[in-house]
């Protein structure tokens, strides 16, 4: 879809938008729009954010192994896990932590409110419709934790009218296993998807040198389920529901302590209804409300040992979007949501169990954004009030001014603040939290450079500054996390999507610098460096394809010492695909071709540094079969 059309289709009466459920469904599969940034949907041309959408086609093309697989190929975005698959993963967007990057599935929020991570592990690909990912502060939008940016999973949704059904089966190294069942279908007023999928591998050992009780292979299992409905009432109002429930075991390594086989139950789930009403034709108002689960109960095989870190969110949100004239345009919005802990213990020593201080707060907030569109230049203005039950008001704001220098190219200067509240381990975790800390607050300028440099080419740059105040390091010395003065990440990103007979390229090269300011030091498992870049061909029914990326060297924090380097490293993929008929597709990846041998998190084992252990060359074979019922 051209620039042209689709701008003529999102000015659009909402009513005539909303004739067909099937609207905000089919945007999902458009790779020119966005939903993430405004809470609405905009062409990605017109959004102030820069952003980053895959969508389901993208995933088939790409095979991604992972969740994280698929979002390591952001530029900007990196990824360092300890260990193989189900293993846990830093998501670092433009230099910033998990925690100070927000992860919703289909609108609602996922991240733990005990430690702030997400578990983007355990959510199963196969159940994923599109992935969006915003660059950059969207804390007037979204409130606490949007600092870096904000990653939103959209759950699997129908192709078209009819009955569909879908079903993979794949099999590949370390005795992996993936399979999946599908069926979606509806009319012009109703839409559905249904899907369950299970997938298993015996994995690998995480750990280098350890005790005898870590030389075992670490195995992962995950079921996941997900079903999303909507139903059109009338040519103006629209309710749906979401639901998406991934659960499992995940077996690690704990290098630190000996006589231990530690394994993870965990649960990551989201469900979510809404109504969407269409006032009249320059009103659009949409209410969502939602509950997101996020347990995690860890066993040792050998002892007694156990601990529990299960958190619960509902939340409320309610958006107005009004169209005043055909050149401005406002959003009203307010949000709540409350946070809760599990209330029993986080721990034992010995017979004692350990309490967390406090197991809940809630959060409420209202915000406003203001949009002009005009020929020559275009404005978008945004403020937020939260009233965090701890820490009292903070107030948001940020503003963007849109050049567009010619029909083909535009520049975009913006300002934004965010804020993140500590989490419930940051302030209560039993003997390694502190009470005391403040929220982290953020200033970020960027400049972004979008053009179209042929009709087959598009280049976007942002080169951007983040400040962070108060932000909050876990000081090892101490065993505590504390508020430091300030850090600052400067850095570069650029993507390029390039038609090059007849193959596709993407490509994105990323360049920060973070630092401590107050010790001066780059801030932990974040790279400098990173390329990437997918290479692929479509030949009718047979597609290949190819992936390179590279990542510079790291610093590692240790106990009580100074910083340890972890090494760069480069991973070569291929991939295949063959469509022997209309319903049915084989496809064939390789991982790791050239069995590079990589860390991306060290750990300290009787005063030796050792990297995590990552799989080496894999390989995966799979069918997916597609009937039409």
């Amino acid at each position: 879809m051209t620039r042209s059309r689709l701008a003529l289709l999102l000015l659009l009466p909402a009513s005539d938008l909303l004739a067909d459920t099937a609207s905000r469904d089919h945007a999902l599969k458009l790779s020119d729009t966005l939903i993430s940034a405004n809470r609405q949907v905009e062409a990605r041309n017109d959004s102030s954010a820069a952003n980053t959408v895959f969508t389901r086609e993208d995933i088939d093309r790409l095979q991604p192994t992972s969740l994280t697989d698929l979002l390591q190929r952001v530029p900007g975005v990196q990824v360092a896990q300890s260990g193989g698959r189900g293993s846990l993963p830093n998501i670092f967007i433009r230099g910033t932590n998990s925690a100070q990057s927000l992860v919703l599935v289909d609108g609602q929020r996922i991240g733990s409110s005990s430690s702030g991570d997400s578990n983007l592990q355990f959510i199963s690909v196969e159940q994923i419709e599109r992935v969006e990912v915003l660059r950059g502060s969207r804390s007037v939008i979204y409130g606490s934790d949007a600092i870096g940016g904000v990653i939103q999973i959209f759950t699997r949704r129908s192709a078209d009218s009819g009955l569909h059904g879908r079903m993979r089966v794949a099999a590949g190294s370390n005795q992996t296993w993936e399979r999946s069942l599908g069926l979606s279908g509806g009319d012009q007023r109703t839409r559905f998807s249904l899907g369950a999928n299970l997938d298993e591998s015996v994995g690998i050992d995480w750990t280098h040198a350890s005790y005898p009780s870590d030389t075992d292979h670490d195995g992962y299992r995950n079921q996941s389920l997900s079903f999303t409905l909507s139903h059109a009432l009338s040519d103006d109002l629209e309710v749906g529901f979401n639901l998406l429930d991934n659960r499992g075991r995940s077996r690690y390594d704990n290098p630190f302590a000996a006589e231990q086989d530690p394994y993870t139950d965990f649960t990551v789930s989201s469900v979510s209804g809404f109504i969407d009403a269409t006032v009249n034709d320059r009103w659009q108002s949409r209410l969502e409300l939602g509950h997101s689960e996020n347990r995690d109960l860890k066993r040792n095989k050998l002892s007694d040992e156990r601990s529990v870190f299960n958190t619960y969110r509902d939340s409320l949100a309610w958006q107005n979007d009004l169209r005043l004239t055909a050149q401005h345009s406002l959003i009203l919005g307010a949000d709540w949501y409350e946070d809760r802990l599990n209330t029993g213990p986080a721990f034992f020593i010995g017979s004692t169990p350990q309490y967390f201080a406090e197991d809940s707060r809630w959060n409420r907030a209202a915000f406003i954004q203001h949009r002009f569109q005009g020929d020559s230049f275009s404005t978008e203005l945004g403020l937020r009030h939260d009233q965090n039950q701890q820490f009292g008001s903070q107030n948001t704001w940020s503003g963007t001014l849109t050049l567009p220098l010619n029909p083909d190219n535009d520049l975009l200067l913006s300002y934004s603040e965010g804020f993140r509240a500590p989490n419930f381990s940051d302030l209560y975790y039993p003997d390694s939290s502190n009470p005391q800390l403040k929220p982290e607050h953020s200033k970020s300028y960027e400049l972004q450079w979008r053009s179209q440099l042929t009709p087959d080419s598009r280049l976007e740059t942002s080169l951007y500054r983040i400040d962070l105040k108060d932000a909050i390091i876990y000081n090892i010395s101490a065993r505590r996390p504390e508020n430091i003065g300030s850090a600052r990440i400067n850095g570069l990103e650029t993507a390029l999507k390039q038609e090059w007979f007849g193959w596709q390229t993407s490509a994105g090269v990323a360049i920060i610098d973070p630092r401590n300011r107050q010790s001066g030091e780059q801030l932990p498992r974040r790279a400098k460096r990173t390329l990437n870049l997918d290479l692929d061909r479509q030949f009718e029914r047979l597609a290949f394809g190819a992936s390179w990326q590279l990542v510079s060297s790291s610093r590692e924090n240790r106990f009580g010492q100074k910083q340890a380097q972890l090494g760069g490293y480069g991973l070569f993929g291929l991939r295949s695909s063959w469509a022997v008929n209309q319903e049915l597709k084989l496809d064939l990846k390789l991982d790791n071709v050239f069995d590079k041998s990589y860390s991306r998190a060290l750990y300290n084992h009787q005063g030796s540094d050792y990297g995590y252990r990552e799989e080496g060359r894999t390989w995966m074979l799979g069918v997916t079969w597609t009937p039409e019922l």
